[in-house]
């Protein structure tokens, strides 16, 4: 279904319009007040079947009582394909006030473009504000403030990740068989996990200590809620479902792009390398990829588009600290790669206390995008976190400052979250 219901017990009215752009299902709503700013929403991935998925924003009630548009694609592909992301999305922002105007509602065009995304769409959103895209992008979109949530941020090294855990597992539990096929891979699955958990994922074994160790610190070290990510069967199973693969990307890349060579493992928090840790890495299995299997390409995109962290707009981020899918790690590296290119300043990061890929709040989500809005429009930076001081991030505390643990109607009927949310440690 392309048409979608206004927002129950509205506060405001609102035009909506739907349909299909050059392949694509799309989804678009305007205020009647509207404010002049269009909010793109970038959506997660939606696996690799061939129906297209359309989602509109989570904040969707806080954008249209605040006066703003949004519009959000299907984009014309599944699969891990961030390319095709930003294009499409990009192409709906251009042809957004064509198609309210075919839809029978007379709009200028959008003084602003403001661009968010969840998990994938969080690729696309970090992605797609790069000088990189910019350059070489097909469909070519300044955006003047973004809000990546959950996101890819470190492109592939999520990929080196999945990689990485698949391979100190093995080495861990003694069943390493180098494997570029699966189905192989799930002939070895049960006596891994056999060696390392008594109960999985909850109750480990010695070995499986040991991989706990290592888990944490390919994600981003210690820190609140980490154990409840790594107990998560839901997440565990989402991670062990990625691992047997021969690098390459399914449906994106045919050349094998995982590379751990440059991973180094750490059994504890201390990153001065132990006996057992330098043991450890010269014995472990490495993946080793194809020179360019990523490269820049003449007709647009790279196939996996690179987050630099070369942009020149405000941008404010989300992740939860638990997050096992895609790790609260990508948040350093992105950090990392802003100040290396001079961009510390346009970057605030905030830590949320969830335990769940993506695992936000309603109140989290619009607070942040109130505070991005203020910040582009008024020049009022809101507060972050400090992503990279270890021991801030180990600190009990961290993540407190804001995490808001208080939920629509929509949500506690829902009844998932506040449980979930429940299970984490209290701030203290």
């Amino acid at each position: 279904m392309l048409a979608f219901d206004a927002l129950p017990a509205p506060t405001v009215e609102t035009d909506r319009y739907s349909g299909v752009l050059e392949g694509a299902a799309y989804r678009i709503e305007v205020p009647k007040n509207w404010n002049g700013i269009l909010v793109m929403y970038a959506h997660g991935y939606a696996g690799t079947g061939p129906a297209l998925r359309l989602t509109t924003p989570s904040i969707r009630r806080y954008l249209a009582e605040n006066g703003y548009a949004w519009a959000a694609s299907s984009y014309t592909k599944n699969y891990y394909d961030v390319r095709v992301g930003v294009e499409d999305t990009n192409k709906l922002a251009l042809a957004f006030k064509r198609l309210v105007t075919e839809g029978g509602r007379t709009i200028d065009e959008p003084k602003k473009r403001y661009l968010i995304g969840h998990s994938m769409g969080g690729h696309v959103t970090g992605a797609a504000i790069e000088k990189e895209a910019q350059t070489t992008a097909q469909n070519k979109v300044k955006y003047v403030a973004a809000m990546p949530m959950c996101g890819v941020l470190g492109d592939t090294d999520l990929f080196n990740y999945f990689g990485a855990y698949q391979f100190a597992a093995q080495q861990l539990a003694g069943t390493m068989v180098v494997t570029t096929n699966a189905t192989d891979f799930m002939n070895v699955r049960m006596p891994t996990q056999d060696a390392l958990f008594t109960a999985y994922p909850t109750a480990t074994t010695p070995a499986g200590d040991k991989l706990k160790a290592i888990v944490q610190n390919l994600t981003g070290g210690a820190r609140p809620n980490f154990e409840l990510g790594f107990s998560s069967k839901q997440w565990q199973d989402a991670v062990w479902s990625t691992f047997g693969g021969d690098g390459t990307i399914s449906g994106i890349l045919s050349k094998p792009v995982v590379d751990t060579r440059q991973i180094v493992y750490q059994l504890d928090n201390d990153p001065a390398q132990s006996d057992d840790e330098k043991a450890f890495n010269a014995a472990v299995h490495r993946a080793t990829p194809e020179d360019g299997a990523n490269g820049l390409r003449d007709d647009g995109l790279r196939w996996i588009p690179k987050v630099n962290g070369e942009f020149d707009i405000p941008v404010l981020s989300l992740h939860t600290l638990g997050d096992l899918y895609v790790p609260w790690i990508m948040e350093q590296i992105y950090r990392k790669r802003a100040t290396e290119k001079g961009n510390s300043d346009r970057l605030v990061q905030r830590a949320i206390r969830g335990t769940g890929h993506c695992e936000f709040t309603y109140a989290e989500q619009a607070t942040a995008f109130g505070e991005l809005a203020k910040w582009e429009q008024e020049g009022v930076k809101p507060e972050g976190d400090d992503v990279l001081d270890a021991a801030k991030v180990a600190a009990p505390d961290y993540g407190c400052k804001f995490t808001q643990n208080t939920y629509t109607a929509e949500e506690m009927a829902a009844g998932t979250l506040p449980p979930v949310r429940a299970m984490a440690a209290a701030c203290p």
